[in-house]
């Protein structure tokens, strides 16, 4: 009869196989998000031939949004009135009105609040309005 205590083995857990699921999830996860900026306005701009100028001086941007709200340099207004535009421009621009003016409307965006866009800047003085397009793409006979 054998009366010595028996030594047990104590259980343990391996973790690489963990480690390695983990991993591959983190893995998989990255590689089928998709990546995009949350806080920007997404307009999308009519398409044009034209030839692009090379920017000299940074302009003063007004973006038309499709619901017809304006942003004046990434900058949200509280209301799509014309005189806070008006107030918005003023203060970006102050006295100088040779500074030259990129207006961004989304081409789906009402006619009636790209025209109130281009009179407010009319009406201030800006005399350099340029309309930001899309490139068409050029077709491939």
């Amino acid at each position: 009869m054998n009366l010595k205590p028996r030594r047990r083995e104590e259980p343990e857990i391996n973790v690489v196989p963990l480690i390695d699921v983990v991993l591959l999830l983190v893995v998989f996860f990255m590689l089928s998000s998709r990546f995009m900026d949350e806080g920007r306005v997404r307009v999308q701009l009519p398409r044009a031939s034209a030839p692009v100028a090379d920017p000299q001086a940074e302009p003063i941007v007004v973006t038309v949004t499709q619901a017809g709200s304006y942003r004046v340099n990434e900058r949200e207004l509280v209301n799509s009135s014309p005189d806070t535009l008006r107030a918005a421009l003023v203060k970006e621009a102050g006295e100088d009105r040779k500074l030259r003016v990129t207006l961004r409307a989304d081409g789906q965006a009402t006619h009636q609040s790209v025209v109130t866009a281009l009179d407010v800047l009319a009406r201030l003085g800006f005399a350099e309005v340029n309309m930001a397009t899309v490139k068409e793409p050029t077709e491939q006979p």
